[in-house]
């Protein structure tokens, strides 16, 4: 496990901000900065999606280019590695904020692609918020889009912090002192179908728990029923690590877990860089 410097501890207000909320600060002077992570597996280019109808003066934000890495040719580093803490410095600044600025995220996916902004900001030492419900909420509580292209942003010099969230590698994952949750579809979890990843299956001793079972309703769970998923789940009690298919939707479980004051470990190669290492041991089953 890396080491990281824990700064505060994190509450739902800290992590979520209703569409309510944002439209009345949205209001004030300086508003916040809104980053639109348009993103699912089958679309994962979301700017057609961001020009058609966006909440305004929000900018685009790449999943697959800004929040990960691809210039690694090593599988078991997974199909959404981690960007490096200088690429990732420069992506921040090429949006111009800096440690001062409000930042809300947002996606019309369940906040999944939101989710891994948010862990991304957090883990460089900056504050962010996910817009509980995403772009969906935002219009039921009255608020209008806008159609174009992202605006131009003066860039900032912020500094990052990198490691302000803590982070496992294969080694640790395999033998975690604690419970690790698993955020993918349970069908997936189980082995019985897998149509990404080189095997089927999970990581030995993992528990399933897939995200979207934390916005069942498109907004998250109140906090006691988010508490209840999770207590059920041991992940209360002590270290939590959490996984996916590639360290994206896994980000979502760190989120809601945030909510609760808990802090979890991810495993950014998750189960793509796992399965894709022969040496590593695969479960099926629940």
């Amino acid at each position: 496990m890396t080491t990281h410097k824990k700064e505060i501890e994190l509450n739902r207000n800290d992590v979520l901000i209703s569409a309510d909320e944002l439209l009345t600060r949205m209001a004030t002077s300086p508003a916040p900065r809104l980053f639109d992570v348009r993103w699912t597996l089958p679309k994962p280019d979301g700017r057609e999606d961001f020009a058609a109808g966006h909440i305004p003066g929000a900018v685009y934000v790449d999943l697959d280019t800004e929040l990960a890495d691809h210039g690694s040719t090593d599988a078991t580093a997974g199909r959404h590695p981690l960007p490096s803490p200088e690429a990732f410095q420069e992506t921040v600044r090429s949006w111009g904020i800096d440690e001062g600025t409000e930042v809300v995220v947002y996606d019309d996916n369940s906040s999944l692609g939101a989710a891994r902004a948010w862990w991304l900001l957090r883990w460089a030492g900056l504050s962010a918020r996910v817009l509980d419900g995403g772009l969906a909420a935002f219009r039921d509580a009255g608020g209008t889009l806008e159609t174009g292209d992202s605006p131009e942003v003066a860039p900032s010099s912020v500094v990052i912090r990198p490691g302000r969230l803590p982070v496992i590698d294969a080694e640790a994952a395999a033998g975690f002192d604690g419970v690790l949750l698993d955020a993918r579809a349970g069908e997936r979890f189980r082995g019985e179908t897998e149509p990404l990843d080189p095997r089927a299956g999970h990581i030995p001793g993992a528990k399933s728990a897939p995200a979207t079972d934390n916005v069942p309703a498109g907004t998250f769970l109140p906090e006691a029923l988010l508490r209840e998923r999770f207590a059920e789940l041991g992940a209360l009690d002590g270290p939590v690590g959490v996984y996916c298919g590639s360290g994206v939707t896994a980000c979502h479980n760190a989120l809601a877990l945030a909510t609760l004051s808990v802090e979890a470990a991810l495993y950014p190669a998750s189960w793509s860089g796992w399965s894709s290492d022969p040496d590593r041991p695969v479960e099926t089953g629940a």
